[in-house]
């Protein structure tokens, strides 16, 4: 088959796959051969979908093709074999036998005697080869291992395991693009052409009046401006234009054949004319002239005009393609530190900063009050419970909700752009938009009964300059009204589900309105009552907001699923594609997470009881704020328009404003100008306290002497020009600083101190001798490996039963200690000079839990996991190796660091050193690959880290550890390294600290011992989910830390997991602690006494570090400056 015709294959594989064609598409790649898709592969094998296993590879190779193939179909059909016998249907298995084993006889018969044999045993296990055979899942898994390995290996697959890499929609585009270029060979092109088939070539039908003549360039008339774009043809997918509209084109999409498409002249931004003027375009430039002499297509200029057409060049400003400025910015300029704290006294819905004031507070709550707060000066301006102004006007489903449940809350507030104005949207059918002057009154403007339930989401839009009011409901519509007299212009209906947002926003000429319903689909809509242009589906799938970067260039959406599953996302408009997720979610959020962006750079997030923030360009997170605690599990925040402040609601119904350096100075210079004019002009200052709960008749004039006064307000304030007035006065007033917080009460650090607030297990072992110096948890969880000083390995192994179906490791069922019988220990070589108590030991086992590769100051041995037998040795000291990790991408190569600070890197089976790496002074210590990063750092008994290339194993960088306080520098000690899961951050550890470092070794942050983890640091490892870090003490405690922050969550005392007999005889304490590797809350401790216990939180608290008790009290302030220390403050779990 031709390249063009394997290609179109692809396109079409694409398309199948994208229009959720599943089994049609498995059947073409079968059927063409091409692409051999790996995890469709993996599913059928799991399922023992033996059948169709076989036909799916029968479209790649047969059994008889060579021997790798050979060895796939006996692989399969041997594992068919053993599950028919394991579930005692003989018959079944004597015709896997004759039907599908025979085949095989010709080639080995010996090997197809010995698995007829296995028809004569009550328990086919009872062959030693299979006596390790485990459940049928496992040996599924074992085995697709296996086939993994031999597929990748056969030359038959080669180029077929990989997917090109191409745009999404690519089919779609290109008929796209074919349609366009038909049209610039039409001879009379119409604006609005008619495109009821892709069965024939486009032409558009001559008008009753005059032939156009076809597009031309000339001397005189300059370059063909660009014919307008086809409107994407396709429900569910958007194409590629030619040329590059503004990117909204990207996502639109319409089945309506007389949608307009024809370029217009540019207008101003927000103008769009009415649909039945037939201007509704994308481009910005005008269609020839139609008096502009003809030409022949054939000409060379209509060659140039094809081949740019083609190339898909163009002169239109594309967004999608936007370069954003580079990062001028740093941490600082994000507003971390409280500096007020608002009482609002009902749990906060909404808040929206005044755009031009910026230290002015809109605040919508639970009961329907609003509210404005001059943070500042932490007075409350202006204060409106719910009423409805008119009832006369008020439909009959709006009073029969009323009368049925009079209780109505803030769903959204929100200023208008230039803040003259502000719209409340309510929890039943309700809209109010309220007057708003320099002063600070509020006059009553509009009211609308908008929707039938709850209106969900209320936004500003400037469509045909005109300032309009964009709405949605729980009536699964949106609508827009005008903003002066409240009437409605447009109703867009298509969403199956209540609608949950909107965001208007225009680029170009353009203006539309994104909006995401409660089933997660995200639509756009233009002004004209054509239906919606896009239908994607948002990441979670239920509740979702929108939001532009402050230039309007980049779109990002928040959502959470019906799960708690949380997912921050940016928008690529040109394809209506993920450009990239930002990772740093919790599972199981608490709540829809809520989010905000500023300076066109950082993205903020409520989650888990904190705000988290990200550099757009970043998907990992760039630091987490607690504000000093109380803040709600997933608050509510809002920057103000410079970004210098930021609000956040939190748990006692109050509001916490954060400041960076800008807003601390904006906030002292009204803070003093409030002072000056207190001083020189007497008034009752003190802020209006309103019970919230109680209705209020008329608020307005006990707060007519505060709303008169203008100093309340100040000019719109800019953090640009702060620096040019006067600052003087800022110098030498004291402002006058209301401290409002309550005496803290206080507040202990969940400690665990007694064996029921947890579920400790010590393993059994009848030959408890030495330590244990390394352990680890096999890849699938069923298991524990320990190797003790003596060298000797030790394996624990849980079993399935009704009490742990599982098979999984767990501190409530009792293990094995296992071994095969007439089998010796797995023990290492020892070396004849050292005593393998006073070696270093090391241990790394595969991934597929087969065999582990282990050393105790002799030999590198490589043992049999089964059958606990040595497969081979290597390396005989001296040196003696002290460290092993596998290279990620081949199992064949292993990192070993050697007691003489070298680095081997080394090929098993061909038994050869490839290269040896040189930069430390002592023994290695630690060895981390990152395939991400592609690189390995070593850390070593110097406390130095090196990073390492591995394309070129060339040393790129290198580092000491910090010194604490008080220690000099530089340090020694054994140092550990762990890449976390993103594969970016490092942990480093040292009996001094635990630090995280980036990828160009940079410290981000660390933690020192102290208080009561005051003893050196033994151990410290990841959860598997990379959310907690795992830190032992040499008195024996555990500390369990946040991994982002690295703020103690928890302490788990040597009392709670170590028996009081036990504990009496030694000062136990874990020299290693390995993390289980699908469960984060399960951790095994290697204890320098020789025993080892796997420790699980208890079942009244799944997890580590749940919230403190009321008997606690309040979180204490604890100020930190991590950019000085290192050293963030403890505060309590989130």
């Amino acid at each position: 088959m031709s390249s063009l015709s394997r290609e179109l294959v692809f396109l079409i594989l694409q398309f199948l796959d994208e229009e959720k064609f599943k089994e049609t598409v498995h059947k073409l790649e079968q059927e063409s051969g091409f692409f051999f898709n790996m995890k469709h592969f993996e599913d059928q094998v799991q399922a023992g979908e033996w059948d169709e296993v076989e036909r799916y590879l029968c479209g790649f190779t047969k059994v008889e093709d060579n021997r790798y193939s050979m060895k796939i179909f006996f692989e399969i059909r041997k594992q068919k074999y053993l599950e028919a016998l394991d579930g005692h249907d003989r018959a079944k298995a004597v015709e896997i036998l004759v039907k599908d084993l025979k085949v095989f006889a010709s080639f080995n018969e010996e090997l197809f005697k010995e698995i007829t044999q296995l028809l004569t045993l009550e328990n086919f296990r009872q062959n030693e080869q299979l006596s390790k055979y485990g459940d049928t899942k496992s040996a599924r898994n074992i085995m697709l291992m296996e086939l993994k390995k031999l597929i990748e290996a056969n030359p038959l697959f080669r180029d077929k395991l990989t997917f090109p890499n191409f745009k999404a929609s690519r089919l779609r585009t290109l008929i796209n693009q074919s349609l366009n270029w038909q049209h610039q060979l039409c001879k009379n092109p119409r604006p609005n052409p008619d495109i009821k088939t892709l069965f024939t070539d486009h032409t558009c039908a001559p008008t009753n009046g005059g032939r156009a003549p076809p597009p031309t360039n000339s001397p005189l008339m300059g370059p063909i401006p660009k014919a307008g774009v086809f409107p994407p043809i396709g429900a569910h997918s958007p194409f590629q234009p030619v040329v590059s509209p503004p990117a909204i084109a990207g996502w639109i999409s319409s089945t309506n054949p007389t949608l307009p498409h024809a370029a217009v002249a540019a207008g101003p931004p927000g103008h769009v004319q009415p649909p039945n003027a037939g201007n509704a375009a994308f481009l910005k430039h005008s269609r020839t002239p139609t008096s502009a002499p003809g030409m022949d297509y054939q000409s060379a200029d209509s060659e140039h005009l094809m081949k740019r057409i083609r190339t898909g060049q163009s002169d239109e400003v594309s967004f999608s393609g936007a370069t954003h400025a580079p990062n001028i910015y740093s941490q600082d300029d994000l507003p971390k530190t409280v500096v007020r704290t608002l009482n609002q006294g009902t749990s906060v819905m909404s808040m929206d900063f005044h755009p031009q004031q910026q230290t002015v507070l809109l605040v919508g709550t639970k009961v329907g009050d609003v509210s404005i707060w001059e943070v500042g000066s932490r007075e409350r301006l202006a204060h409106k419970t719910f009423k409805v102004w008119d009832t006369s006007t008020c439909s009959m489903p709006l009073q029969a909700s009323m009368l049925k449940d009079a209780a109505i809350s803030v769903n959204r507030c929100i200023w208008s752009p230039d803040g003259s104005i502000f719209g409340v949207a309510f929890s039943k059918h309700m809209v109010q938009i309220y007057a708003y002057n320099p002063t600070g009154e509020l006059r009553q403007h509009l009211e609308i009964d908008a929707h039938i339930g709850g209106v969900n989401d209320i936004a500003f839009a400037h469509p045909n300059k005109q300032l309009c009011i964009v709405t949605c409901g729980d009536d699964k519509k949106i609508k827009v009204w005008d903003a002066v007299a409240g009437r409605r212009q447009y109703v867009f209906d298509g969403h199956e589900a209540p609608v949950y947002s909107v965001c208007p926003h225009y680029k170009e000429n353009i203006q539309f309105i994104f909006s995401t319903a409660i089933d997660g689909k995200i639509k756009a809509w233009l002004y004209d009552c054509l239906g919606s242009r896009v239908d994607y589906d948002a990441p979670g799938l239920w509740c979702t907001t929108m939001a532009y970067s402050a230039d309007g260039t980049r779109l990002f959406s928040c959502g959470t699923s019906k799960e708690g599953d949380s997912h921050l996302v940016e928008w690529n408009e040109s394809e209506g594609a993920i450009k990239r997720t930002y990772s740093g979610f919790r599972k199981r959020s608490s709540g829809v997470v809520q989010f905000d962006t500023t300076k066109n750079r950082f993205l903020a997030a409520g989650d888990e009881f904190q705000i988290k923030f990200w550099d757009m360009d970043n998907t990992n997170v760039l630091t987490i704020v607690d504000a000093d605690g109380g803040l709600l599990a997933s608050p509510r925040l809002r920057f103000n328009r410079e970004g210098s402040l930021l609000a956040v609601t939190t748990s006692d119904n109050g509001i916490k404003i954060l400041a960076n350096t800008d807003g601390h100075r904006l906030i002292r210079m009204l803070e003093s100008r409030t002072i000056e004019g207190s001083r020189s002009e007497p008034v009752n200052t003190k802020p209006l306290i309103v019970n919230a709960l109680a209705p209020i008749t008329n608020v307005s004039s006990p707060l007519a002497p505060i709303l008169e006064r203008s100093d309340r307000f100040p000019p719109s304030v800019s953090i640009s020009n702060l620096a040019t007035m006067d600052s003087s006065r800022v110098a030498d007033v004291k402002p006058n600083i209301i401290d409002d917080v309550e005496k803290i009460k206080s507040w202990k650090l969940p400690d665990i101190v007694d064996p029921a607030q947890l579920k400790a297990l010590r393993l059994p072992d009848s030959m408890t001798t030495g330590k244990v110096v390394r352990l680890i948890y096999t890849n699938s969880g069923l298991a524990v490996l320990a190797l003790v000083s003596n060298a000797v390995h030790k394996l624990w192994k849980w079993q399935r039963s009704e009490r742990n179906p599982s098979g999984k490791s767990t501190a409530y069922v009792l293990p094995q200690l296992w071994q095969p019988t007439n089998v010796t220990l797995m023990t290492n070589d020892i070396s004849d000079t050292n005593p393998a108590e006073e070696s270093a030991a090391c241990i790394a086992l595969s991934k597929n839990d087969s065999y582990v590769m282990s050393a105790s100051g002799g030999k590198v041995s490589l043992f049999n996991m089964m059958t606990f037998k040595v497969m081979t040795t290597f390396m005989p000291p001296p040196p003696a190796a002290t460290f092993l990790a596998f290279h990620p991408q081949d199992n064949n190569i292993i990192a070993i660091g050697m007691e003489d600070s070298t680095i081997q890197i080394y090929n098993v089976r061909i038994d050869e050193v490839k290269t040896k790496l040189k930069g430390h002074q002592k023994r290695i210590t630690g060895l981390a690959f990152s395939q991400t990063l592609n690189v390995l750092v070593s850390s070593g008994a110097d406390a130095q880290l090196c990073l390492w290339s591995i394309d070129g194993w060339e040393k790129r960088k290198t580092r000491f550890i910090q010194a604490p306080a008080g220690r000099s520098a530089p340090m020694v000690g054994e140092t550990k390294v762990q890449f976390h899961n993103d594969q970016a951050h490092l942990l480093v550890v040292h009996e001094s600290q635990i630090a995280v470092y980036d990828s160009k070794l940079e410290c981000l942050r660390s933690w020192f011992p102290r208080d009561t983890l005051a003893a050196p640091i033994s151990s410290a490892i990841y959860s598997c989910d990379g959310l907690l870090l795992y830190t032992g003490f040499c008195d024996g405690a555990v500390g369990v830390f946040d991994a982002d922050s690295l703020r103690l969550q928890c302490r788990i005392a040597p009392s709670s997991y170590i028996a009081p007999s036990a504990a009496s005889s030694s000062t136990a304490y874990p020299l290693v602690i390995a993390a289980h590797p699908s469960e984060p809350n399960q951790i095994a401790l290697g204890m320098s006494d020789g025993a080892v216990y796997v420790v699980e939180p208890s079942d009244a608290e799944p997890k580590w570090g749940g919230l403190p008790s009321q008997d606690n009290g309040t979180l204490p302030s604890i100020p930190s400056n991590t950019s000085l220390s290192n050293q963030p403050s403890e505060l309590p779990p989130r």
